[in-house]
């Protein structure tokens, strides 16, 4: 198979994958998430002849600094939106929340902001993509045991944030205390 097939069928069988990957991240901002996979796929087609088997890790680990770039762009126009004086909340037309909108789970997605980026990032490869040990540190671009520290010390954080937020020890259900303990499937 050429390279060229090898790059048509990773894209045929991953673009969704990315898409969600990307989607997740950019909250909010749907209008990027088309550039950010399109950046994504650019550079696996200028790369094609160093996808790898399982190209799926190695394409988040792409996502992932691609969605670094746009997030810094991000903040560079949001920061020129501000010295320009057109910004929304200027113009009320900012929207709040009722206290009593929180959706099923928010204190667990606000449990999540409050870890690092790099916390947040190993957990969401766990739990969102649903990878391995061995995926993340492919996606991470580090070695296995560093993937299996990192994820665990992660779970560990957000497990405390979790306590912080919510001192009862029955505001948690057995089932999601279950999923943050589990053991990596791969490592």
């Amino acid at each position: 198979m050429s390279n060229d097939e090898i790059f048509a069928a990773a894209y045929r069988e991953h673009y969704w994958a990315v898409s969600r990957y990307v989607a997740r991240r950019l909250q909010g901002r749907a209008d990027e998430v088309e550039e950010v996979v399109a950046e994504v796929f650019t550079v696996a087609w200028r790369r094609r002849a160093d996808l790898p088997a399982a190209p799926l890790p190695w394409l988040y680990g792409v996502a992932r600094n691609c969605l670094a770039n746009a997030v810094r762009g991000y903040g560079r126009r949001r920061r020129l939106v501000d010295r320009l004086g057109n910004d929304e909340t200027a113009h009320g037309r900012h929207v709040v929340d009722s206290p009593d909108a929180e959706a099923p789970g928010a204190w667990v997605h606000e449990a999540l902001a409050r870890l690092s980026p790099a916390d947040q990032e190993v957990l969401r490869l766990a739990a969102w993509e649903e990878l391995g040990a061995d995926e993340i540190a492919v996606a991470l671009g580090c070695g296995i045991r560093a993937a299996v520290m990192r994820l665990h010390r992660a779970r560990r954080r957000l497990r405390a944030e979790i306590d912080r937020m919510r001192p009862a020890a029955a505001a948690l259900p057995a089932s999601a205390d279950a999923a943050l303990c589990k053991d990596d499937r791969h490592g």
